[in-house]
C-alpha cells in the first residue's frame, strides 16, 4: 500500500502543480520551460493515477504496479483473477474495482488522444485538397497561400509531407509588408518546431473529458503558451512592434473562422491577444536560466519519481 499512498500524494500534488502553473506569472518569461511543465504535470498525473489504481488493486501480489500488472495478465488468462480476489470477500471487491477504474482512464486517455490525432490528420487531408482548388500563390506572400477571402486571417495547417501557410485576401488588405512578414513568421515558427503535435496530449485530454472545465481552460493555457512561443520565434526575424500591430489589426478586422485543425496568428476570438500585445510591447526580462535549469530538473525528477514508484513491491 505504500506505493499506492506515494502515487496518491503525486498525483494530488500534480493537481495543485497544475493550478499554481496556471496562477503563475512567470510562464510568459519563459514560454518554453512552461510549455515542458505542462507537459510533465499532465503525464505525471495520468501515470500516478493509474499506478496508484493499480498498486492498491494489486497489492495482494506485492509486486507493485509494475510488476502487479503483468501477474495480473498472467492470472487473467488462467482464469484464476476473479475467484481469487471474490474469496477476500469486500476487500477484494475494491481491489477490482480499483483495476478495473485504472484500464477505464487508461483507455478514455488512450481514445481521446487517438482519436484527436485521427480527426485533425482527416481535417487537415481534407482542407489541403480544398486549397489546391481556392487558394492561388502571390508574388507578395512567397511560401504561402491566399485565399480570396474578406476576412482577415493567417493560419497554418501543419502535416509530416505538405505544410501549408495560409492567409486571406481581407488580410493583406488590412497589413503592410513589414507586418505581414511578421505573421509569415510567426506561422512558419509553428511549422518549424511542431506546435501541433506539443498541443495533441491537452487536446486529447479535452476531447476525452469535454465538460471538464479545468480541462478545458488548462488547455487554454497551454495554447496562449504556444502562440507566445511562435511570436518570440517571429520577433527574431522582424519587430515585436510589427507583430503586436498585426495582432491589433486582425482583432480590430474582427475575429475570423479558423478551419478545425488549423494554427491561427489570432485564433477566433482568441482571449489571450492583448496578453500578447502587451507582451510584444513591454516585455519583460526573460525568466532566468539558473531558474529554468531548476524547473526542467525538478520536471526530470517528477518524472523519474513516479516511474521508481511503479516498481515499489510494496
Amino acid at each position: 500500500m505504500v506505493s499506492a499512498a506515494l502515487l496518491s500524494l503525486v498525483a494530488v500534488g500534480c493537481l495543485i502543480a497544475m493550478e499554481a502553473l496556471h496562477r503563475a506569472k512567470w510562464p510568459s518569461r519563459g514560454p518554453y520551460t512552461a510549455v515542458i511543465t505542462w507537459q510533465t504535470l499532465g503525464l505525471a498525473w495520468g501515470v500516478s493515477t493509474i499506478g496508484a489504481l493499480l498498486a492498491f488493486g494489486l497489492s495482494s501480489y506485492e509486486l507493485g504496479a509494475a510488476g502487479g500488472s503483468l501477474a495480473l495478465a498472467t492470472d487473467a488468462l488462467t482464469g484464476q483473477l476473479l475467484l481469487a480476489e471474490l474469496s477476500q470477500g469486500v476487500e477484494g471487491i475494491s481491489h477490482i474495482v480499483a483495476v478495473v477504474l485504472a484500464i477505464i482512464l487508461t483507455l478514455v486517455l488512450f481514445y481521446g488522444l487517438v482519436s484527436s490525432f485521427v480527426q485533425v490528420v482527416r481535417v487537415r487531408r481534407r482542407h489541403h485538397d480544398l486549397l489546391e482548388l481556392v487558394a492561388s500563390e502571390h508574388p507578395d506572400v512567397p511560401g504561402a497561400r491566399v485565399v480570396d477571402h474578406p476576412a482577415a486571417a493567417a493560419y497554418c495547417l501543419p502535416g509530416v509531407l505538405r505544410s501549408q501557410v495560409v492567409i486571406s485576401a481581407g488580410a493583406l488588405a488590412v497589413l503592410d509588408n513589414r507586418e505581414l512578414a511578421a505573421v509569415l513568421a510567426h506561422e512558419h515558427a509553428h511549422l518549424r518546431q511542431r506546435h501541433d503535435l506539443v498541443l495533441l496530449p491537452f487536446s486529447s485530454l479535452k476531447r476525452a473529458f469535454p465538460r471538464v472545465r479545468l480541462v478545458r481552460t488548462y488547455y487554454e493555457s497551454v495554447a496562449l503558451l504556444i502562440e507566445m512561443c511562435a511570436d518570440d520565434q517571429a520577433s527574431r526575424r522582424s519587430s515585436s512592434r510589427e507583430l503586436a500591430m498585426a495582432l491589433l489589426r486582425f482583432g480590430a478586422a474582427g475575429p475570423a473562422p479558423v478551419p478545425a485543425g488549423a494554427m491561427a496568428a489570432v485564433g477566433q476570438a482568441e482571449p489571450g491577444v492583448m496578453r500578447r500585445v502587451n507582451r510584444l510591447l513591454r516585455p519583460d526580462d526573460e525568466l532566468p536560466y539558473h531558474a529554468g535549469a531548476v524547473i526542467m530538473g525538478g520536471s526530470a525528477f517528477l518524472l523519474a519519481a513516479v516511474t521508481c514508484l511503479w516498481h515499489i513491491p510494496v
